[in-house]
């Protein structure tokens, strides 16, 4: 049976720019980094601990548009703190917004993706 998600999918442009983003500016673990041969490469990272992946997909590979593709949203033990940290290693992030169903805030990544990250409320 179907134990968990595995691995979102993500079209980029620059799979070394993308590779970069998510692990030096996000701080992610790089999970696998193979050749698929024929000049193919398949790259997956996720935070540290998560058992869901990122699979950082070379767009043209697939006859996508970088930036096409899923919308991500993670969690976050406190979100303002996600921010200053993020900002402090050069991100571009949103201020913090406070909803009824918790605190979230924006990050922006290589090609046009925006990437969520949130705490539920009483954290």
């Amino acid at each position: 049976m179907i134990t968990n998600v595995a691995a979102a999918v993500l079209y980029v442009g620059d799979q070394e720019e993308a590779l970069a983003f998510y692990r030096d500016t996000l701080g992610f673990d790089v999970v696998t980094d193979s050749d698929m041969g024929g000049g193919a490469r398949w790259i997956e990272v996720r935070p540290p601990g998560a058992r869901t992946s990122i699979a950082l997909s070379a767009a043209a590979a697939f006859g996508k548009a970088p930036g096409e593709g899923a919308h991500l949203t993670f969690t976050a033990d406190d979100v303002a703190a996600t921010v200053a940290e993020l900002r402090a290693r050069g991100a571009t992030v949103s201020d913090p917004v406070r909803e009824p169903w918790g605190t979230y805030a924006t990050v922006d990544a290589p090609d046009g993706h925006h990437l969520q990250f949130h705490e539920r409320p009483g954290r």
